[in-house]
């Protein structure tokens, strides 16, 4: 705290502010600073509004030894001076009895007979006091189930009575009744009462989190795993990285381990880290550390006790050295428990949860999931082939004569060939064949070259490719191998020609004018090269030669591909002739297949779909019949993008979902799968199959983060994000985007500050979407205090600012608006967003008078003077809104506004003028006639109702009902109708 209040006044307006702090050593540190502040002014109720609020921080920030110290003072002043303690103070006073009892109930240091003499304490201010007793009983029940003793008899004496206005909230006492039922064993009837809470009916402060956390495993075990994961989403969100709430965390973990997600699971404790340093109650740590330990005994039993897990500060720690030192912890703390209780109550319980068997083997909990093999160190991405990959030759020469024949056909087997052999080849003890048909060493060491420079540009890693290929060809002429170094040296001139423009030729994602120029170039001057070799490298055998053809094709098709230039369509085809002539001379079947697939590429290149689709269609006539199979996958994935483009999603659909299926015959490395499943996200996308979209984005995106493309794999999710939140399923797209932001390139800055920026502003809109106000509310702040520094991209701020200013319009908070809307303005006139500006505006107008009517009404049309000069703005720019124009709108909300603030007929006159401005709807207006409706609604409740004018309004309403039935838009008649009812009462 800068400066000590020195007025009672400050002191309010300092405790109040710190009211708005989430629970947490700042928001303890600042209460103490005010109790030291409250004591200076002398007056005891100042400092009884100071001590309040520093209880509640300890309450809160799980500190339960100061809070019963904290309360003594308060109790003492109440002694001494009852009369100071308004109503309000008071029953502040009394309710906090309780928070006392459950803070000496989890220190374990306390004896038993002080927790009960605290209880007798309770029973008799309440008895003097002339209050029920039922809370008294609540809490007797609460030890008793501490201790494990007489617990139903206590139950009895509690829930059996009325409850008063010192009773714990409806939603804490349904907790309190359900876990003793599931104590029992009887989940149904727990679920059962618990029903009000989980379906939102009911509600507090830790409330439903701290009910969701214990019914989760009932859930599941009574089949409803459905609303379990809903839950679960909901409800971790509401107690992560809060200390007051750890043991709820801990039991998330706990679900996770026995629901198959224990790599979610872990990923939550490492987002929950923060709770081993900064949770003080021992009763909470014991709730906490209990589930982290059931998470890490299951990681540890499924053979991944290696794994790095989140733990104490100041070490570095595996699943089984995390799990060993949170179980020794956890166990002592049980021990001291129920030695202080005389019981074994929480041993046992302990035991219980530890000894639980999975319920499931997998439960998808989020849109992102994942398997502990996934976060693993060098994880394997591929799944398991349906075919059988051909056995690798023992012998030696076998398996290099093997790789190279299987290489030369283009067969995905000879990736496990070489695999293997780069394996043995770089073992120390590897001792090279002396076989003439093998070759040299420097031979060998090529080939692994050459597949490793492969699989770079299958990255798009063109610049490492093009060093392989190169030091590859170096090694093939070391080796007597001309052919294979001319091939070599092809491959690289292809790779170094497709290496990116550099970053500042690229600053907005695209290479821009010089860079496609600059590329065309290089692919001209490489095929150019390319033929000079081919030329000049004699005695090529006819596999190398098909190659360098396929090379030179390909280079003119990329150059197409880039230039999109009509002179650039019959060089392309010339080298395709070229190649397929030579295959078929030679019965190459995997080079006639190449270029029949660089033929329908061309053609769609070229703008030729119908030409592109009737190639493919015979090539994959021809591969059925003569093979090689493994193109199938490839040449539908091609159909199935052309389909695509004659917009018929049903048949590409169809294509790229057999090829994804006949894909998975084959090593995962052959095809790009991620393009794959983004292409199906497209094609359900079109056929309105948004959920079956999302998996497709999702799993893609997946592919990518294990394949190291981690930008296209975050930018993918951005997308599943997005349409998770269209399609309304808010926690599966805040969980996805949480999971996202915990990864360590975005913690660490490593990845772009853009990308990770739109990343949060889905999840700010996700959280305000979801009614977390608050939350979504600092988000945005934030978000609009980094966007403000981006003087290369000041639309965007402007965006930001403004969703900022209406969320804290929202909030009643509209000084603090005021100022993210000027900013907003100032960003707009960098670069202009007329229509996200003005919405902004308007709403903040209609938000002010709707809360603050009359008196808010100054600063509501100020808001609406600014729209007017952004509709001005609009209007000079012949700028065209995408639904009804900038005046028109605006004509609207000065009349909702005014009629917000009571000044009815400045209201009907710009209602009319908007009607004026929107003109009467045709029969193909539907939207318009809605639109048109509603105006013609509320300018005749404002005449008829509140100007008390309904024979004229009454005129209006019925001549709109006459022409939109007329029109044949009879739906939107009906408000006009019961606002006609009511007139006609009013008459």
């Amino acid at each position: 705290m800068p400066t000590a209040p020195q007025t009672t006044d400050a002191l309010y307006e300092a405790l109040q502010d710190n009211d708005r702090r989430p629970y947490g050593r700042t928001r303890t540190v600042t209460a103490e600073e005010l109790v030291d502040a409250a004591e200076q002014f002398a007056q005891p109720v100042p400092l009884i509004h100071a001590l309040l609020e520093l209880q509640e921080a300890y309450t809160y920030g799980s500190e339960p030894r100061k809070s019963p110290v904290v309360f003594a003072r308060l109790l003492t002043l109440f002694d001494e001076q009852p009369d100071v303690f308004d109503e309000r103070l008071r029953h502040l006073l009394f309710w906090r009895f309780k928070w006392v009892a459950g803070a000496l109930r989890a220190l374990p240091e306390i004896p038993l007979s002080s927790l009960r003499q605290w209880l007798t304490e309770m029973r008799d201010r309440y008895a003097k006091a002339g209050l029920g007793l039922q809370p008294y009983y609540g809490q007797a029940y609460h030890l008793a189930v501490h201790l494990g003793q007489d617990t139903d008899l206590a139950y009895e004496l509690w829930a059996g009575r009325t409850r008063t206005p010192f009773s714990d909230c409806e939603a804490c006492e349904i907790c309190g009744r359900a876990r003793h039922h599931l104590a029992a064993g009887d989940d149904a009837r727990a679920l059962r009462a618990w029903e009000p809470v989980l379906a939102g009916k009911e509600s507090c402060q830790e409330e439903p989190a701290r009910s969701i956390s214990h019914a989760l495993l009932p859930l599941v075990r009574t089949g409803h795993t459905e609303r379990a994961c809903q839950l679960h989403l909901t409800g971790y969100r509401g107690c992560r990285r809060n200390p007051s709430m750890s043991g709820e965390v801990g039991r998330h973990l706990e679900f996770c381990a026995l629901t198959g997600n224990e790599a979610r699971g872990l990923e939550l404790l490492a987002e929950n880290r923060s709770l081993f340093e900064e949770v003080d109650s021992p009763l909470d740590q014991l709730d906490f550390l209990t589930g982290v330990e059931v998470l890490l005994q299951r990681v540890e039993l499924l053979g991944h006790g290696d794994l790095p897990a989140a733990g104490y500060a100041g070490s570095t720690w595996t699943a089984a050295g995390l799990r060993a030192e949170a179980g020794s912890r956890a166990e002592d703390l049980a021990s001291r428990f129920d030695a202080r209780n005389g019981t074994t109550a929480h041993t046992d319980e302990r035991r219980a949860r530890l000894d639980r068997a999975p319920l499931l083997d997998a439960l998808e909990l989020t849109l992102r999931t994942r398997h502990l093999d996934d976060v693993a160190p060098a994880a394997p991405i591929a799944a398991p082939a349906a075919r059988t990959p051909a056995a690798l030759p023992e012998s030696l020469p076998e398996l290099i004569l093997q790789a190279r024949a299987l290489d030369e056909q283009g067969h995905p087997d000879a990736a496990a060939c070489w695999q293997q052999l780069r394996t043995l080849a770089t073992a120390r003890s590897y001792v090279h064949p002396e076989d003439p048909a093998v070759g040299p060493l420097a031979r060998l060491r090529a080939d692994l070259l050459t597949d490793e420079a492969n699989r770079a540009g299958h990255h798009d890693d063109y610049a490492e490719a093009a060093a392989l290929h190169e030091e590859a060809a170096g090694l093939y002429e070391d080796a007597g191998a001309p052919g294979d170094a001319a091939l070599a040296r092809a491959c690289a001139l292809l790779a170094a020609a497709e290496i990116p423009a550099p970053d500042t030729e690229r600053a907005q994602g695209t290479e821009g004018t010089d860079g496609t120029e600059a590329k065309t170039t290089a692919l001209s001057t490489a095929h150019a090269t390319m033929v000079s070799l081919h030329e000049q490298t004699p005695g090529l055998a006819p596999y190398q030669e098909a190659r360098l053809l396929r090379l030179r094709a390909t280079a003119l098709g990329l150059r197409l591909q880039t230039s999109r230039s009509s002179e650039h369509i019959e060089p392309a085809f010339a080298e395709i002739n070229l190649l397929e002539a030579f295959a078929t001379r030679h019965d190459l079947a995997g080079q006639i297949s190449h270029a029949r697939l660089l033929r329908a590429s061309a053609h769609a290149l070229s703008g030729a779909l119908l030409a592109a689709v009737t190639e493919a269609d015979a090539l994959l006539d021809q591969l059925k019949t003569h093979g090689p199979a493994w193109h199938l996958p490839r040449v539908l994935a091609l159909r199935g993008r052309l389909q695509l483009g004659l917009h018929d999603a049903q048949a590409a659909h169809a294509d790229l979902t057999e090829g994804l299926r006949l894909a998975a015959d084959w090593p995962a490395d052959m095809l790009d799968a991620t393009r794959f499943h983004g292409d199906l996200a497209e094609a359900c996308m079109h056929l309105d199959r948004p959920d079956e979209a999302l998996r497709h984005l999702t799993r893609s995106a997946e592919l990518d983060l294990r394949h190291g493309n981690r930008t296209d794999a975050f930018c993918t999710y951005s997308n599943a994000a997005q349409l998770s939140l269209d399609l309304g399923r808010i926690e599966d797209c805040i969980a996805l985007l949480d999971s996202l932001l915990a990864e360590p390139d975005v913690t660490t800055g490593e990845l772009d500050d853009r990308l990770a920026a739109q990343l949060r502003l889905i999840r700010a809109r996700a959280l305000h979407a979801g009614d977390d106000l608050k939350a979504a509310t600092t988000e945005f702040l934030a978000l609009a205090a980094e966007s403000a520094g981006w003087d290369d991209d000041p639309a965007s701020h402007a965006m930001i600012a403004a969703e900022t200013a209406v969320l804290l319009g929202e909030s009643g908070e509209f000084d603090r608006a005021r100022q993210a809307a000027d900013q907003a303005i100032a960003a707009h006139a960098q670069d202009p967003r007329y229509e996200q500006l003005s919405n902004c505006l308007r709403e903040l107008a209609r938000l002010q008078t709707r809360q603050q009517g009359s008196d808010g009404l100054p600063d509501a049309l100020a808001y609406l003077a600014d729209a007017g000069r952004i509709a001005d703005q609009a209007r000079a720019a012949a700028y065209e809104a995408h639904g009804r124009s900038l005046d028109t709108a605006l004509a609207y909300e000065y009349g909702r506004v005014n009629a917000h603030a009571g000044a009815y007929e400045d209201a009907l006159a710009a209602l009319e003028k908007a009607l004026a401005l929107l003109g009467e709807p045709g029969a193909e207006d539907a939207d318009r006639a809605g639109e048109w409706a509603e105006c013609v609604r509320l300018a005749s409740a404002v005449e008829g109702i509140y100007l008390e004018r309904p024979a004229p309004a009454l005129t209006r309403v019925d001549a709109a009902v006459s022409r939109l039935i007329a029109l044949g838009h009879s739906e939107d008649t009906e408000p006009l109708t019961s606002l006609a009812a009511r007139l006609r009462d009013e008459e």
